[in-house]
C-alpha cells in the first residue's frame, strides 16, 4: 500500500531541511560559546589590568605551555592588542577602555547569534508543522484508500 509518492518525497524533503537547520543552529550555539569564552577572557585581563603593581613578579606565557618571569617596571602602561596584529601602549585606564570596547562588540555578535538562533528556531517550528499536516493527508488517504479497497 502506497502513501503516495509526492507526500513522501515532500516528508523527505522536509527531513532535509530540519537537519540542516538542526546543524545551523548547532553551529550557532558553539559559536556562541566560543564568543562568551572571549568575554570571560577580557573580563579576567580587565581585572587584571586593574590589580599590576610596580615591582610585582608575574609569569609571562611565552606560548606552548611555557611561560617565564617578569618584573613590572611600570604597572600604568600596557600593551593592548587593537586587532588586524596591531597592538598598543594604554595607561590602564586605557587598556581597560580598549578591552570593554571589544567586549561591547562581542555583546553585539552575540545578540546577532542569538536572533539568528531565534528565526531558526520559528522556521524549524513552521516546517514541523509542515511535515504533521503532511503526515495527516498520508494518514488519511491511506484510510480512505482502505476504505475503497474493502
Amino acid at each position: 500500500m502506497s502513501l503516495g509518492g509526492g507526500g513522501e518525497s515532500q516528508l523527505q524533503e522536509l527531513a532535509q531541511q530540519l537537519e540542516a537547520l538542526d546543524e545551523q543552529r548547532e553551529a550557532l550555539e558553539t559559536e556562541i560559546e566560543a564568543l562568551r569564552a572571549r568575554q570571560a577572557a577580557i573580563d579576567e585581563a580587565i581585572e587584571a589590568i586593574g590589580e599590576l603593581e610596580t615591582g610585582a613578579t608575574v609569569q609571562v606565557p611565552l606560548g606552548g605551555g611555557a611561560y617565564t618571569r617578569a618584573t613590572i617596571e611600570d604597572a600604568d602602561e600596557v600593551v593592548v592588542e587593537l586587532g588586524g596584529g596591531y597592538a598598543a601602549e594604554r595607561d590602564q585606564a586605557g587598556a581597560a577602555s580598549t578591552l570593554e570596547s571589544k567586549k561591547e562588540t562581542i555583546d553585539g555578535r552575540v545578540d546577532e547569534v542569538q536572533s539568528e538562533i531565534a528565526d531558526l528556531e520559528s522556521e524549524t517550528e513552521q516546517l514541523e508543522e509542515r511535515a504533521q499536516q503532511l503526515q495527516a493527508q498520508q494518514l488519511q488517504q491511506a484510510q480512505q484508500q482502505r476504505q475503497q479497497d474493502e
